[in-house]
């Protein structure tokens, strides 16, 4: 493969290979660094990339095993580093920010973030990145039946987890108060 059969193969596909690294690194520089690697690892192989069906189920899942092997590292800390934490502390949230954060929306990223990994990648794909089954059995190796029954227990748990946490037609039992 050539500059010009990269660029048109494998450079379209950056922003989604991105965000897909964001889902599991906090951190935007992290996520393009790990984004930058997979490129590069990519550009190296170039030469291979045409006996492969999918070279974007091959780079995805270059981004996720390397986002893995990341977060397994010792040195990396979801958090952020301790400049990051300090400028957030001492700007403090607006009001804005303190009504956006308790939006649906960041409840809904929380549930999915607290899903288990083989989940929440699939649920990610499908629905975020909007990847066919076939093309999800390519990058996770796994048959499309699984990847439904996964699919399926993902939405299942974020549902069920969402209408607990808004107590949507249940009230606690042990109160005796008025309902308001």
């Amino acid at each position: 493969m050539d500059l010009q059969g990269f660029s048109k193969r494998i450079i379209p596909v950056r922003p989604r290979l991105f965000r897909i690294a964001r889902t599991y690194l906090s951190r935007p520089e992290d996520a393009e660094d790990i984004v930058q690697e997979t490129l590069l690892k990519l550009w190296d192989r170039r030469h291979d990339l045409d006996r492969y069906e999918s070279v974007e189920s091959l780079a995805v899942q270059m981004v996720r095993n390397s986002c893995l092997d990341r977060i397994r590292s010792h040195g990396y800390s979801k958090t952020g580093t301790a400049e990051d934490i300090a400028e957030k502390s001492v700007a403090g949230p607006t009001p804005y920010q303190q009504a956006e954060s308790s939006d649906n929306g960041g409840l809904l990223k929380k549930l999915i973030s607290g899903l288990p990994e083989p989940q929440r990648l699939i649920l990610h794909l499908r629905d975020v990145e909007e990847y066919s089954f076939e093309e999800i059995e390519a990058v996770t190796h796994l048959e499309i039946n699984n990847i439904r029954v996964i699919l399926s227990r993902a939405r299942k748990k974020i549902r069920e987890e969402y209408l607990k946490h808004h107590q949507y037609g249940t009230r606690d039992q042990g109160t005796a108060g008025p309902l308001l």
